[in-house]
């Protein structure tokens, strides 16, 4: 989407939202905002414009800058993927929530861990109204099938988002019920309901859906993002066929790697047709909660950025030292994970003799246009390729019991492009040594993208971790918390998952 500048809310029925006014950015570069007055059920979805402007608000559940979705604050997927692993460790206490986040010290009064239930729950309902008023509105029918894909496609990615996190929730998918005030309160659904769910909409959004969207609707939830979300979810069930099926179905579309790492994720990445990039959340330095604050988050406090960029450095973010040696020092990709970095034009830091926490981890380059010390309008990056491929040699290996030509084909294609390392040898591998391999690869390749901790859980790691680490932790950590008034407010309903009072 060519941009969504400002946080929306949509109509989910009468009864369970007021309307006021809200501004609708367009999807066109050539069209203007749309204002909308007091609006209801007899002045809505009734023309093409509504069901865009419908869509278009949906999309925010991808995005808040100092929230629950992808950025980089202490509640986004990203920050949590890093720092409830290996990948991450932050400078500030903060009263301890971060701390708390790497000992998986979670509670359901914890706002960070719980906050993505109560919000992506809320676009969920707002979604399954669209989805019963789009059908009734007169307009072109493959733009409308397009709309209804694409709301399918990011209510299933919703929900995958809450099963990864809390395991199956009760999700409204009848629109009677979220419209009236007195439905009764859902239960949790199994675990294969949830599934099922899940999948539903995916299918029903892949048949209707492009491959990719570029130009002007770059960003939209296109097929391939649709069929990489689903490989993701089947590699966490591990049920591998199906995951090498969804990956061959992208494989198929035409994409691959982008030679230059560092263009993934500098200004390059504007590109609207892009190689590699499935899905980006497209950013600008005044695009409200669409933002990129990385840099801020990531940069030393001490560090002096050579290529003049402007941004504020808090200094909180940075790789554990133990972490960072697991790199061979030959990787490519170590140019953005520091281990010395320059503190003014001529003199440089080692973090590490100088008893840091960890290396800087300057993964995101700077917006040359300066606009905004905090805000950056580089993309942030979603679902690309190269995860795409160490999946599919992952499942590959696990389903044959051992690493085929493919597999390692896979392997050294990110190996060698991006860590621009000689590449492996089949000879060299067994069932194991290949899986080690993917998951050291995975880390030097996708660091601070989002994907540890569905990693780390999927290969039995997560909870290990944290006793290395020194924690005392127990295995129902692996969910968090459903938040407490969710709970109680359900009068008994809605069961808290195990090991959390």
């Amino acid at each position: 989407m060519k941009s969504i500048l400002n946080r929306l809310q949509l109509l989910t029925g009468c009864l369970l939202m007021i309307f006021i006014p809200l501004l609708f950015t367009a999807c066109s570069k050539k069209l203007e905002p749309e204002i909308y007055g007091s609006l209801s059920e007899t002045n809505f979805y009734k023309t093409a414009n509504d069901a865009k402007a419908a869509v278009n608000a949906a999309y925010p559940g991808l995005m808040s800058a100092w929230g629950s979705g992808w950025g980089s604050a202490q509640g986004s997927f990203s920050t949590q993927a890093g720092q409830t692993t290996d990948e991450a460790v932050c400078n500030w206490d903060d009263g301890g929530s971060w701390k708390a986040l790497n000992r998986l010290e979670f509670t359901p009064d914890f706002g960070s861990v719980t906050g993505h239930y109560s919000r992506l729950i809320q676009y969920i309902s707002q979604i399954t109204v669209s989805l019963s008023k789009i059908p009734g509105i007169s307009m072109d029918a493959s733009l409308q099938a397009q709309y209804i894909g694409e709301l399918k496609a990011l209510r299933a990615y919703y929900m995958q988002i809450l099963y990864l996190y809390y395991g199956p929730v009760p999700a409204r998918l009848n629109a009677d019920e979220v419209n009236n005030p007195n439905a009764p309160v859902l239960a949790r659904p199994t675990k294969e309901e949830m599934i099922g769910y899940i999948e539903k909409d995916f299918k029903d959004a892949i048949a209707v859906l492009p491959d990719k969207f570029t130009g002007d609707n770059y960003g939209r939830f296109s097929k391939a993002a649709c069929y990489t979300s689903l490989m993701k979810l089947y590699m966490q069930e591990k049920r591998w066929s199906d995951a090498i099926n969804a990956g061959k179905a992208v494989q198929a579309m035409g994409y691959s790697l982008e030679p230059q790492y560092g263009d993934l994720f500098n200004i390059n990445n504007k590109n609207t047709d892009p190689r590699e990039i499935i899905l980006a959340i497209v950013c600008s330095p005044t695009g409200g909660d669409y933002v990129n604050i990385y840099r801020p988050h990531y940069l030393p406090s001490d560090y002096y950025d050579t290529t003049g960029g402007n941004s504020y450095q808090w200094g909180g973010y940075r790789m554990p030292w133990k972490t960072y040696h697991k790199f061979d020092p030959s990787d490519y990709r170590l140019k953005y994970v520091l281990k010395v970095y320059p503190t003014s034009a001529t003199t440089h830091k080692d973090a590490e003799a100088a008893g840091d926490i960890g290396a800087a981890m300057i993964k995101y380059g700077p917006d040359p246009s300066d606009a905004d010390q905090q805000n950056s309008g580089v993309n942030y990056v979603v679902m690309r390729y190269a995860d795409v491929e160490l999946l599919l040699a992952e499942a590959l290996n696990e389903q044959n019991n051992g690493p085929t030509q493919e597999a390692l084909n896979l392997l050294n294609d990110v190996h060698v492009t991006h860590g621009k390392l000689p590449p492996y040898s089949i000879t060299a591998f067994n069932n194991g040594t290949f899986r080690t391999a993917i998951q050291n690869e995975r880390l030097f390749e996708l660091w601070a993208e989002g994907v540890r901790r569905d990693d780390l859980i999927r290969w039995g790691m997560y909870i290990q971790r944290a006793k290395d680490d020194g924690f005392n932790v127990d295995e129902h950590v692996l969910l968090y918390p459903l938040p407490r008034n969710v709970v109680n407010q359900s009068n008994g309903i809605i069961k808290q998952n195990p090991g959390y009072n």
